[in-house]
């Protein structure tokens, strides 16, 4: 069965790695698509792609969905970001256009509001998935594999640590749009108040990541993880650059944003990103993700696990690629996936996810404790 798959931004960060990815899935009729002409025919020259893969298309153009049409698309994946201040008119437009929606959106209030398109979706007999990424994706993926090792999970500790190869400037954009900004979470069983890049907190991953430097951020699990497993009384999130400097200098300037001194991070961004590019050479290009589950066992004594998947040689990039490659296979080999409008949990399995990764040089770690202070970890907040 073949499935024709339009990736917006197929030449971009993600998109080209997608677009990579999917050559190697049978059943896959592969456009690449976005509004540089030039790039997208030399993506897909690059990748061995006839001259017809590539085409010049605007997604937010008011006729996006009579061409969705033409082309005879199935199934269209935007990663074209940042989400943080979209709408939804792409997904609305593959709604009516009936081909289904992948997006790569880690914007809590993007992934949490692509419910507001269910019954349209539901009428139209299509799929539309936001938050096809790392988070919260494959975090929920690898929550939903533990879980049944737990007669009451309580605290969720989720975060990952970036290697040396930096997004595109519009994914950093939308990382510092928070930076210094409040958003709420749940710690101790009540909502809190934190600030984007701030709670800076040091962790020690496995070899050969080592210890990294994390500040909290506003994501889809924080109201996705205490909704879904009811017992839950803390669920946090934090991630933190290769870079210990660069991340002190946003840790730093969110810090003035706090304050009032600042109003935002993101005129930074440009320059950051680009002094980003020149030290990468001299920068780790070691990744890493963690899911760490704390709570009572099946057996009544507390128990923690925590799962790692460790990115070596700049990989880490492909991670949040794994979810929209799995569903275009699922797709591809004649599998259903239910209609309507939903985050991406429940979808994929943690093997699922991975699976179109398993060529590149990532791996898992698992750690189990069984100790008094396992049922409240230490945390180890600096600031």
């Amino acid at each position: 069965m073949t499935q024709r798959v339009l990736i917006l931004g197929g030449y971009g960060f993600f998109g080209s790695r997608i677009c990579a990815m999917l050559t190697r899935v049978a059943g896959v009729d592969l456009l690449i698509g976005g509004r540089d002409a030039d790039k997208a025919a030399a993506k897909a020259k690059a990748l061995g792609l006839p001259s017809a893969s590539a085409i010049a298309i605007d997604a937010h153009a008011p006729n996006f969905s009579d061409k969705l049409r033409r082309l005879a698309v199935d199934t269209v994946v935007n990663t074209a970001g940042p989400f943080q201040n979209q709408d939804y008119d792409v997904p609305r437009a593959a709604i009516a256009a009936r081909c289904n929606y992948i997006d790569l959106a880690d914007s809590r209030d993007y992934v949490l509001g692509i419910s507001l398109l269910d019954d349209a979706a539901r009428a139209a007999g299509v799929t539309v998935i936001s938050g096809a990424s790392s988070v919260p994706a494959l975090s929920v993926a690898v929550i939903d594999e533990h879980l049944p090792q737990f007669r009451k999970l309580e605290i969720v500790r989720t975060g990952i640590a970036s290697g040396a190869k930096s997004p595109g400037l519009a994914t950093m954009r939308g990382i510092f749009s928070y930076c210094g900004k409040p958003f709420s979470r749940r710690v101790d069983g009540r909502e809190e108040t934190t600030y984007g890049w701030l709670d800076l907190q040091r962790r020690r991953f496995p070899n050969p990541v080592g210890t990294r430097w994390l500040g909290s951020c506003n994501v889809p699990d924080l109201t996705i993880v205490p909704a879904r497993y009811p017992t839950v009384k803390t669920a946090t999130f934090h991630a933190g650059f290769a870079s210990a400097t660069g991340h002190l200098v946003v840790w730093a300037l969110s810090c003035l944003t706090k304050a009032g001194i600042l109003r935002s991070v993101v005129p930074f961004a440009a320059p950051l990103h680009r002094i980003s590019a020149l030290i990468e050479p001299f920068t780790s290009d070691k990744g890493a993700m963690f899911v760490e589950m704390s709570g009572e066992g099946v057996d009544g004594v507390p128990l923690r696990r925590t799962w790692n998947l460790l990115a070596e040689k700049n990989h880490g990039p492909n991670i949040p690629c794994g979810a929209a490659v799995a569903l275009i296979a699922k797709l591809a080999a004649g599998e259903r996936l239910p209609a309507g409008a939903t985050p991406c949990v429940g979808l994929l399995t943690r093997e699922e996810y991975l699976a179109p990764l398993r060529h590149l040089k990532i791996s898992e770690s698992f750690r189990s404790g069984i100790t008094p202070r396992d049922r409240f970890p230490r945390r180890r907040t600096v600031y």
